[in-house]
């Protein structure tokens, strides 16, 4: 393939934008050198860059295009909202029934605020805890990559730099499936809140959820389940919706917009009042965002909402995902890499594994693996799977693996990925240095 407008674009887009980037996860460093295209545009689950060149793409925006791009209930409900108008000086008749479409939806929540994106309500859950609680500490699944874009979680990651220590030692942390170091964590009073993501690539260990909402209920603390990536792809209501654990607060994105920007902080009446008009209670400043409520997203929100409903497209999230992975599985064996190249997650969430020889995560031979998909038309970060995928697009993917598969069995038979990664490895998003 060629990648020549795309190399360009990437050095004027490192000119105008730090890090070339408006995500770090979308950044170039995350492919293999001069091979980050930059994309033109996408249908379905296809994508084409600015060279012209083809994809069938995985991990859509970021696991948000889950219906794939363009879909055409999605467009027909943006085009329609964008001649009436899309903000106004008072709150929009869409903004009533989006929000009644939410709670239907997701029915464990009583009430529901809108923002733009999920660093804006797992934010909001956090103040709302504290003001509820008046405690001061916040305690995260530390087994989990990422919950915000704020100082509270950014200060306990790789990149800290610029967030007082005073701040981050508000954050204490917990490791998933152990309910006996949760509680000692919580026995000191402090905590607030504990937020977490429900599951993540495997279900929770029997009877964990339900342990730590009576851990939570018994100790006064808030439990916040942040269904960024959960909501909707594990179920219409999210993974509270799948497993029957209800928390107090929880937070949505990603799929509830297929790309568009919205997201919602949802949760008890007696939390959520505190943000309101009509408590008699201190008042939190909880979600005031100009753009919080633009009709043309609610209206895509509400056309994610009917799609998942009527068409299932949770079922088929989880049908498309299995097909894909026993697919995948089934090549990497045959190459004689199936403990290297390794397929883990809930179906409708695949990622991949890239080991070394000796069985360790491997960015050099991530590196050499994404090289060879991309080489071969697919491209993604993992394999998290859209609705718009065919079972012809699976079957090429598994094709492209295959081929992949044989060049890494090359590499491990050498000890040398570096012969096939083309230059620099890809890199951990969060480092302290570029």
């Amino acid at each position: 393939m060629d990648f020549t407008q795309s190399r360009e674009a990437n050095k004027r887009l490192h000119d105008m934008v730090p890090g070339g980037a408006h995500t770090y996860a979308k950044g170039e460093d995350q492919y293999p050198e001069a091979m980050a295209p930059v994309i033109s545009h996408g249908r379905g689950a296809h994508v084409w860059d600015v060279d012209g060149n083809e994809f069938i793409e995985y991990g859509s925006g970021l696991r948000s295009v889950s219906l794939g791009h363009a879909h055409p209930r999605v467009v027909e409900a943006v085009r329609g909202q964008l001649e009436r108008g899309s903000n106004f000086v008072r709150p929009s008749a869409v903004e009533i029934e989006a929000a009644a479409k939410f709670l239907a939806t997701v029915p464990t929540a009583e009430m529901v605020k809108f923002a733009k994106n999920g660093s804006d309500v797992t934010t909001a859950a956090v103040r709302l805890a504290r003001a509820a609680t008046g405690r001061p500490l916040v305690a995260i699944c530390r087994d989990q990559p990422f919950f915000s874009t704020d100082d509270w979680f950014i200060g306990t990651t790789g990149m800290p730099a610029g967030i007082p220590a005073a701040t981050t030692g508000l954050t204490v942390a917990f490791p998933y499936g152990d309910l006996p170091a949760l509680e000692s964590l919580l026995s000191s009073g402090e905590v607030a809140c504990v937020i977490l993501e429900a599951a993540t690539q495997t279900d929770p260990p029997a009877g964990y959820l339900e342990g730590l909402r009576e851990l939570c209920t018994k100790h006064g603390v808030v439990l916040v389940f942040d269904e960024m990536i959960t909501g909707f792809r594990w179920s219409e209501a999210g993974a509270q919706g799948m497993y029957g654990v209800t928390p107090d607060l929880s937070t949505f994105g990603k799929a509830l917009g297929n790309g568009f920007a919205v997201s919602a902080l949802a949760g008890r009446r007696d939390l959520m009042e505190l943000g309101g008009l009509r408590d008699s209670r201190e008042r939190v400043f909880l979600l005031s965002t100009t753009h919080g409520a633009e009709t043309h997203s609610l209206a895509t929100a509400m056309a994610v909402m009917d799609t998942y409903v009527e068409e299932g497209i949770a079922d088929r999230l989880h049908a498309i995902g299995t097909r894909l992975a026993a697919g995948v599985r089934a090549v990497a064996a045959d190459a004689g890499v199936g403990e290297h190249v390794v397929v883990r997650g809930r179906e409708c969430n695949l990622v991949f594994a890239t080991l070394d020889p000796s069985g360790k995560p491997s960015q050099e031979y991530r590196t050499l693996f994404l090289r060879r998909l991309v080489t071969g038309g697919v491209i993604g970060p993992s394999f998290v799977v859209s609705s718009a995928l065919s079972d012809a697009d699976v079957d090429r993917t598994v094709e492209v693996v295959a081929a992949a598969c044989a060049v890494y069995r090359q590499a491990l038979d050498a000890d040398d990925p570096l012969a096939w990664t083309g230059g620099r490895p890809v890199q951990p998003v969060f480092r302290r240095f570029a």
